[in-house]
């Protein structure tokens, strides 16, 4: 299990335990889960990389206590 925090610079900070071979939706599940936005509407950041929902987060070489930028479109 590893904690990944989600910030969205206006105040809402979520943190998310889960697992290295979970894909960011579900990451993105996870978050709305706790926020009440709608996880097709969740965008999630590391300076300029978008991150795609079908990839894992040990493919995008994301580890325990790691921030994520989240963006709502």
């Amino acid at each position: 299990m590893i904690e990944v925090v989600c910030n969205d610079r206006l105040g809402k900070k979520v943190r998310v335990k889960c697992n290295a071979d979970d894909t960011i939706g579900d990451l993105k599940k996870l978050i709305s889960a706790q926020t009440g936005t709608k996880s097709d509407k969740i965008v999630l950041k590391k300076w300029y990389t978008i991150f795609k929902d079908h990839v894992t987060l040990g493919d995008y070489e994301i580890h325990d206590g790691m921030n994520l930028e989240l963006y709502y479109q």
